[in-house]
């Protein structure tokens, strides 16, 4: 679905909402490495209304599992997916449907079986936060940004008080989106789009190891629940009706450790990857970049377990990286022109004519 992902960032239609058993899969990866990894932490998700968002959902629904200190959720107002939900009376109209959305903060700080079947879930907290309006907070947003954006005054005292963000944040606005939490120095969990790795606000973190890329759904492309009125999507979910887009650049970034991090990859040696690699086989040796002082490894496959040098490997590469196995050096994109291991730089007539 690129299509309807250029469509979005052209019109600025960023209301891609994540589903469910994606935010479950994605959480229980780092809960398998560690499971005290958000024991005792204060979890916002600064990009959900709490009406609609899946995250909250999840976190709200195992508030008491996970060990969690606060949630909190942020929406911002004019939200074109809400509208959907009916966790709140008071914004319910004659036909049953939401009013246009305000911009809201709720907040918990714990999950008890409020119905008194004896079990807690998600139930629980939707009858807690019809009791207890005083879990919700208006937001105004000040002169600069509207209600519940994550750059308005409010969301940031939100964003200081937090340990762990996690969301599905604008895709058009991911930039300044990381530029805040590494600002503020936050650990966080989000979606992103997968070009957003060359990015020059984004490569150095991942090249620093102060950013890499999540435990699921890389190169594979994820579903999202979207608008009513959205033109390209994939199809409606035959148990909500709601309609869902594929969009195939999307995957997970992170600064929370997992075990996949730490598992290396099992490499063959030059001489077999040039007898039975895929793209080597029949080869005498692997071609040499003309510009940079490295190999040209064109799949992590026929990554040599014998060689030390530099070598020029895929994005994908990324999926399969671990710091204690390889080191990062720099990107052959021109906004890394400070590459130590570049050799020539081609003028522009050199680049016209190639």
């Amino acid at each position: 679905m690129n299509r309807g992902l250029g469509a979005a960032k052209a019109a600025k239609q960023d209301e891609f909402y994540t589903q469910y058993l994606d935010i479950q899969k994605e959480v229980e990866a780092y809960l398998e490495f560690d499971p005290d990894t958000f024991r005792g932490k204060v979890v916002y998700c600064n990009c959900d209304d709490p009406l609609e968002s899946n995250f909250f959902r999840y976190f709200a629904a195992n508030f008491n599992k996970l060990g969690l200190k606060r949630l909190i959720s942020t929406s911002y107002d004019g939200s074109p997916i809400a509208g959907q939900g009916e966790m709140f009376p008071e914004y319910s109209e004659g036909n049953g449907k939401r009013k246009k959305p305000k911009a809201l903060a709720v907040i918990l700080d714990q999950v008890k079986d409020e119905d008194g079947d004896g079990a807690v879930n998600i139930e629980d907290v939707k009858l807690f936060l019809k009791r207890n309006k005083a879990a919700r907070i208006a937001l105004k947003g000040d002169d600069t940004y509207g209600g519940g954006d994550f750059r308005s005054a409010e969301c940031i005292a939100f964003l200081k008080e937090a340990d762990i963000v996690v969301t599905n944040p604008p895709f058009s606005l991911f930039r300044q989106y990381v530029a805040q939490l590494v600002k503020h120095g936050k650990k966080f969990l989000i979606i992103g789009n997968t070009n957003s790795i060359t990015y020059k606000e984004v490569f150095p973190l991942i090249k620093d190891n102060r950013l890499w890329l999540g435990c699921t759904n890389f190169n594979v492309g994820m579903f999202f629940e979207v608008p009513g009125d959205w033109k390209h999507f994939h199809h409606v979910c035959e148990e909500t009706g709601r309609k869902i887009a594929r969009v195939s650049t999307s995957c997970w970034y992170t600064n929370l450790d997992h075990g996949r991090r730490h598992h290396p990859l099992h490499l063959m040696t030059k001489a077999d990857n040039l007898r039975f690699g895929k793209t080597l086989k029949g080869k005498d040796s692997y071609d040499r970049y003309d510009n940079y002082d490295a190999i040209e490894v064109s799949t992590y496959k026929e990554i040599p377990s014998d060689y030390d040098g530099v070598m020029g490997v895929p994005i994908t590469f990324l999926d399969k990286y671990s710091p204690d196995q390889f080191e990062i050096v720099g990107t052959t994109e021109s906004n890394d022109p400070t590459n130590t291991f570049r050799t020539r730089v081609y003028t522009s007539q050199e680049c016209r004519d190639a």
